[in-house]
């Protein structure tokens, strides 16, 4: 995946923002078309306080971009200087947000840091672990939320379990599958990482997953590499990678509740309310990762109103859900499209330089 640097590119073209803008405005558009009131419109309290929530919510997600960028510095040692992890975060989260199916974030990420001359293991050990702790956030918030608030945490109207439908079905399916997957990573990355080395090689072997058997082979090595960075890790490390993954996703996922309380008009939001808008936005995210489409585009959109209905009127869904997109997507795809050329024109200068 490092040396393959053609396809990479390819993934990161700018005109890979086309086909997610185009899907997420005509689904913003049509819902627009449909369900927006002009009398709800007219609610909207374009005060003091709604400048100040939007303005929150906008610096939500400039906390999440630090938190992911401090992240990184932390998990490379501090190779990287604030400057240049803030603009590797950006490409990372633009090739997230194209969603390249012949590569994946996690080959982006791969060819992001050999390119700055993270030496192999290194650049092994960030991706993985980075993938971990993604993972170990939502396998314990996403219990302990539905602890606290049961099943009302993953859509309006759902109290008991025997009220899930199939949104419910899909987000306890990913969620166990979730567990299964940071269990099996956690055992192989602190436990017996020979085992999990093993136990996929063994999987590469099934007949119908023969073609990715290069790939499978490739993933036990890189396990066992990253076992070992990780064994000279102290725990301050692994507290500062847990927290500031942690705060990446609480601030991208807050972003809703400032924007509700933004636009909705005598919104009282309590700590409850809070937690419920909350765990509903990790929830939407876990069901939206099945999406086929760029960055769930469209998907998102048209699902977001109804996670959220008791909270935003229909009428004024989809201008909400338009400035959520904004806010925390259609940037990353702009900036990446400016960022990623003047980023590669660096690193093969610097190249042809030595």
């Amino acid at each position: 995946m490092i040396n393959n640097d053609t396809s990479v590119l390819n993934s990161l073209k700018v005109s890979k923002i086309i086909l997610p803008i185009a899907i997420g405005l005509a689904v913003i558009g049509w819902m627009i078309y449909k369900q927006t009131d002009l009398n709800e419109l007219q609610k909207i309290p374009y005060n003091a306080a709604t400048f100040f929530w939007l303005g929150i919510a906008i610096f939500m997600y400039v906390l999440r971009h630090l938190f992911y960028a401090w992240r990184l510095r932390i998990m490379t040692d501090y190779e990287f200087s604030w400057p240049k992890a803030i603009q590797l975060i950006f490409i990372w989260e633009f090739s997230s947000a194209v969603s390249p199916t012949s590569v994946g974030g996690a080959g982006v990420a791969f060819f992001l840091l050999a390119k700055e001359k993270l030496s192999g293991a290194k650049t092994i050990s960030v991706v993985l672990y980075s993938m971990v702790v993604d993972t170990l956030f939502f396998v314990i918030s996403l219990p302990l939320l539905y602890f606290i608030l049961g099943a009302i945490m993953i859509r309006p109207g759902m109290n008991l379990l025997s009220d899930i439908d199939g949104y419910g079905v899909t987000f306890l399916t990913v969620l166990v599958l979730m567990i299964g997957y940071g269990g099996v990573f956690f055992y192989g990355l602190f436990v017996n990482p020979n085992t999990i080395r093993k136990l996929v090689l063994w999987i590469s072997k099934i007949p119908f997953l023969i073609k990715f058997k290069p790939e499978l082979e490739e993933t036990a090595e890189e396990v066992v590499i990253t076992a070992k960075t990780m064994k000279t890790k102290t725990m301050d490390f692994h507290l500062k990678a847990g927290a500031t993954t942690a705060g990446a996703w609480i601030t991208r996922f807050f972003a809703i509740n400032c924007l509700i309380m933004a636009f909705v008009s005598n919104v009282d939001l309590s700590i409850l309310d809070n937690l419920i808008i909350l765990g509903r936005g990790e929830a939407m995210h876990v069901i939206t990762s099945f999406s086929p489409t760029p960055g769930a585009a469209g998907i998102a959109e048209f699902l977001f109103g109804g996670f959220f209905s008791e909270y935003i009127p229909l009428g004024i869904a989809a201008l909400i859900a338009l400035v959520w997109r904004l806010i925390s997507y259609y940037t990353y795809l702009v900036a990446g499209a400016i960022i990623i050329p003047i980023w590669y024109r660096g690193v093969t200068s610097a190249k042809n330089r030595k």
